[in-house]
């Protein structure tokens, strides 16, 4: 299959399981929010809790699949992974907003991530991210076509590690400013880590610190392709 094909397959499955994660999630909102998904979050059933971290693991598998079919060595199977990840991950709001008119906004809240703190954060930040991994996603499998080799050195490895580092610290902050002593006692006497999520209004984003962190990420994206062009091989002789 060609590079176009492939390409084209995995959006196309990719945008199949956002609509597979939005049908389920306006099932638990159904369920848990009948007049609107708002913060503070609702107690959810243990059973209910269980399969949904299970359902969470399962669709990294899937992504983890696709990758593995689609790429032709390990740098463009790790490509069509954060690929298919960021197209999920964006469809996912696409159709939320399509079948029931949420987010209300790009600015509205949403909890993204549970461990090991909630990770919360206006819905425009994960599909910055996302939009972020799909461009380095298709450096890697460009170059990858034009046989060069696409690994990463130390130091823009080193400034991938840095912004991610730091835009998740924007992501987590707010939580851990308002509850950190709260997770801390959870944490000493061996309780849960979301004990208080039920009482948990998120506030304030640290725009500056994701913005450091996604500028730095998109630098070395910058840095990694600029090496990259310099290394095709001449037209003729591959």
């Amino acid at each position: 299959m060609g590079l176009k094909k492939t390409l084209y397959w995995v959006s196309f499955f990719s945008i199949a399981m956002g609509f597979l994660e939005t049908a389920v999630v306006i099932y638990l909102r159904k369920l848990y929010y009948p007049h609107g998904f708002s913060f503070p979050l609702q107690p959810i059933d243990h059973g209910v809790a269980v399969t949904e971290l299970w359902r969470e693991a399962a669709t990294i598998i899937m992504l983890m699949a696709i990758g593995k079919l689609a790429g032709k060595n390990k740098a463009e199977r790790f490509a069509y992974f954060i690929y298919s990840f960021a197209v999920w991950d964006i469809f996912y709001y696409v159709f939320l907003k399509v079948f029931i008119n949420w987010p209300e906004s790009l600015m509205t809240w949403d909890i993204l991530f549970l461990i090991p703190v909630p990770w919360v954060g206006p819905v425009i930040t994960p599909v910055i991210i996302a939009m972020t991994l799909i461009l380095f996603a298709l450096a890697i499998i460009y170059y990858s076509e034009k046989h060069v080799h696409v690994h990463l050195h130390s130091g823009e490895q080193l400034m991938l590690w840095m912004g991610s580092i730091i835009a998740i610290i924007s992501f987590t902050e707010d939580y851990v400013r308002h509850k950190g002593d709260i997770l801390m006692r959870n944490l000493r006497s061996g309780g849960s880590l979301f004990t208080d999520l039920s009482s948990y209004v998120p506030t304030y984003f640290d725009w500056t610190m994701f913005g450091i962190g996604e500028g730095i990420i998109l630098l070395s994206f910058i840095v990694y392709v600029k090496r990259l062009s310099k290394s095709i091989p001449p037209a003729g002789t591959i």
